[in-house]
């Protein structure tokens, strides 16, 4: 187990290696907040699973949940991401990131557009 700062890094990882999750935390980005049922709706899947996979990003401390009645609402904690960014890629110089993002950008697009 690799621990940065308290944050336990594997668990990070594992958490955001499933597509559904990335969504999940891309909709918590868009709207902090939300409800199982509001997350549920842009997702063809059970409430169950969607359950399953939020209790996934809650142990990986990505997702805080607070209750507030009968109602649980989930919120992005963007501090382990950030503590990971710290890590392995805020040493090097934006200048040089945004240039490869560019360069990657320009070659993809030109890709997209042969095929």
């Amino acid at each position: 187990m690799h621990i940065i700062v308290g944050v336990d890094v594997d668990s990070v990882f594992k958490a955001l290696a499933d597509p559904t999750r990335r969504r999940l935390l891309d909709a918590l980005r868009a709207e902090s907040g939300q409800t199982l049922g509001a997350l549920c709706r842009n997702l063809a899947m059970t409430r169950q699973a969607v359950s399953q996979h939020l209790a996934r990003l809650e142990e990986a401390n990505l997702v805080a949940a607070v209750r507030r009645g009968r109602e649980k609402l989930h919120y992005l904690n963007p501090v382990p991401i950030h503590e990971i960014y710290e890590r392995w890629i805020a040493k090097y110089q934006r200048r040089h990131l945004v240039v490869l993002a560019a360069i990657k950008r320009r070659a993809e697009g030109g890709k997209r557009g042969k095929t």
